[in-house]
């Protein structure tokens, strides 16, 4: 599956900058040298939308991209947003500009009402660190729903990835098995998308009571 549609929005440095809510929001979190760009341009099938780099931590911004679903997917509404919030970790720029980021990622995550699920991009081959288990208690907390993705799947043995995965799960107290995802060969895309309408689904049902 791929998108029908898939085009850059908007960039913004503040939360002034955010544009106006509309349809559904799915946002992109990980470290910056996860595959985060990877995944999206593999999900939506148009390889150039979010811009790739060499240099860990050049997605400074929060960027907005307009997608118009597969219609193979119950459920999914007409249009989506996704949005890619800065990489975190490994970035190669000052520690000081990524403490500057955090607040322009919580005023997204904590008021933005059409934000329906934070997916988390975690390296198979890496695992979870602390990191990851901040930002998902931080998510928990702000009552936000997440996914975790486990990227490059493919760069393990096929009798490796289903014990990271295992590992990963306990590591991070998930309720559910995370999703396991390949740019390289498309594994893991049309589940994604199947998550995504699910989580659309209930954050409608939410807002409607």
């Amino acid at each position: 599956m791929r998108a029908r549609q898939a085009s850059y929005l908007t960039s913004a440095t503040a939360p002034a900058g955010f544009p106006p809510p509309g349809p559904p929001e799915i946002a992109f979190a990980g470290r910056s040298n996860v595959g985060k760009s990877s995944l999206i341009n593999t999900l939506v099938g148009f390889p150039g939308l979010a811009r790739t780099s060499s240099t860990p931590g050049r997605t400074r911004l929060l960027n907005w991209f307009r997608v118009v679903p597969p219609t193979a997917v119950p459920g999914m509404p007409p249009e989506l947003a996704f949005v890619d919030l800065p990489g975190y970790g490994f970035a190669k720029v000052p520690r000081e500009m990524r403490a500057a980021w955090r607040p322009l990622v919580e005023a997204f995550v904590e008021k933005r009402a059409t934000l329906a699920l934070v997916v988390v991009i975690v390296d198979l081959r890496r695992g979870p660190e602390k990191e990851e288990e901040e930002l998902l208690a931080w998510l928990e907390h702000a009552g936000r729903p997440a996914l975790v993705v486990l990227t490059k799947a493919d760069k393990l043995p096929k009798s490796k990835r289903i014990p990271a995965a295992a590992w990963a799960r306990k590591a991070l107290g998930l309720r559910r098995d995370p999703l396991l995802f390949s740019a390289d060969t498309g594994d893991g895309v049309d589940d994604l998308w199947r998550q995504i309408a699910v989580a659309v689904q209930s954050a409608e049902r939410a807002r409607s009571r």
